[in-house]
């Protein structure tokens, strides 16, 4: 069996010495042989270190993929399949950083269900995320691989199908769960921190954000937002009642060109009027208003290279800028020799940031204002390094304006 590049299986016969010199080509020991060689193996603590274990099909269904729950579950397939749930694994981004070490935990995040993974990671030589202890997986299902974040990622468990109804008429065992299906379960990836290599870093806080601030506080959770409430039915021609919507709206940046993506935002933003006339030597004042009103977490927040800017713009009739000012919302990192966050300024729940553009007109005529507030999945710089610019979507515009005005003569 031929296993992906820089995974290599040895055995236990010969030397350390000789086996320690394998290991330094290797991001792969062999779980059965390891512990007899390599004593300092640690084991798996963290929830994001260890995959779903292998889920059996249940009686009833014939595979656990999310196209086999579809052909039921219709509208709600329908849903998942426009989220960013369903490409999680395909993603250009997770594929590229994917691709530079091969780092297992990431897929326990991006593939969740040990059936969806090529090795079963058993512990880590010397805590080092990248000579895991593995072997290989025997039921390992491709197809499934790539359905990502799939239906049984959340909704099998032992045997059975997990829902907050629990449908006694279901060709399936079923289980009423609203606990399990409660955001504990959205937590176990949304709020992972951990540094994988030592360029390499998970700063998922969303859940910590979330626990300490209003929306915690006030019975608003993830599912609350992320997975609004709908009344219709979960199979055709079954009881409408009430359930949640598949389709996890998010920064509303598609993963891929062509591809649409459902988009929310945290933000209420409010702007000043401006005159449509002015004189020669008055100043031209526009303030925005930006408050995470509405989200329950930092915005943004999850991945540390996402940002918002917000751009402000004057020019002339001739399109000449007259002045222009950007104001960056964000984290900024250190990526090389070591990652390190050097400066945040995300807006934090219920906090309110006001921006100014102050202009003095010094010639009549037409001068027109730009006001544009965008949403960024990471830098262009950051996208060339990994080969993705222009093939992968990088921002989405969240507000819009422009104002044309009269610049005239002082009076005499």
């Amino acid at each position: 069996m031929v296993l992906k590049r820089k995974w290599l299986v040895f055995g236990v016969f010969g030397f350390i010495a000789g086996a320690m010199l394998l290991l330094s080509r290797s991001n792969f020991t062999n779980s059965n042989k390891a512990a007899a060689v390599f004593p300092d193996t640690v084991s798996l603590s963290k929830h994001w270190e260890k995959a779903i274990p292998h889920q059996s099909v249940p009686p009833g269904l014939s595979s656990l993929s999310a196209q086999s729950c579809g052909s039921c579950h219709t509208e709600i397939y329908k849903e998942w399949l426009q989220s960013t749930h369903a490409i999680a694994f395909q993603d250009p981004q997770f594929q590229a950083e994917w691709e530079k070490d091969k780092v297992y935990v990431c897929l326990n995040c991006h593939t969740p269900l040990q059936n969806q993974q090529e090795l079963i990671v058993t512990g880590l030589l010397d805590g080092n995320y990248l000579t895991p202890i593995a072997k290989l997986n025997p039921d390992f299902d491709a197809q499934l691989q790539t359905e990502s974040i799939t239906c049984a990622t959340c909704h099998v468990r032992n045997g059975r199908v997990i829902g907050t109804g629990g449908l006694s008429k279901a060709p399936h065992p079923t289980i009423k769960d609203v606990q399990f299906l409660s955001e504990k379960l959205c937590l176990g990836c949304h709020n992972a921190v951990d540094e994988l290599t030592p360029v390499l870093v998970c700063t998922f806080e969303t859940g910590d954000e979330w626990q300490r601030e209003w929306a915690s506080k006030e019975g608003k959770n993830c599912i609350s937002c992320h997975m609004p409430e709908t009344q219709r039915s979960i199979v055709p021609e079954g009881q409408v009642r009430l359930s949640h919507s598949h389709r996890w709206p998010g920064s509303g940046i598609p993963k891929f060109y062509g591809r649409k993506a459902e988009g929310l935002n945290g933000l209420e933003i409010k702007e000043d009027s401006v005159k449509s006339a002015y004189r020669v030597g008055e100043v031209l004042r526009y303030s925005l208003s930006l408050k995470n009103s509405f989200a329950g977490h930092k915005v943004p927040t999850g991945d540390p290279e996402r940002f918002f800017l917000i751009n402000f713009r004057a020019v002339n009739i001739e399109n000449k800028i007259l002045l222009e000012k950007e104001y960056r919302i964000g984290e900024q990192w250190q990526w090389y020799p070591q990652a390190k966050k050097l400066a945040e300024n995300n807006l934090n729940p219920r906090e309110k940031r006001d921006f100014v553009f102050e202009l003095k007109l010094k010639e009549k005529g037409k001068v027109r204002l730009e006001v544009e507030i965008t949403r960024h999945r990471m830098s262009k710089k950051n996208a060339a390094y990994m080969g993705l610019l222009k093939v992968y979507p990088l921002s989405v515009t969240v507000f819009s304006r422009k104002y044309a005005m009269e610049v005239n003569e002082k009076e005499q």
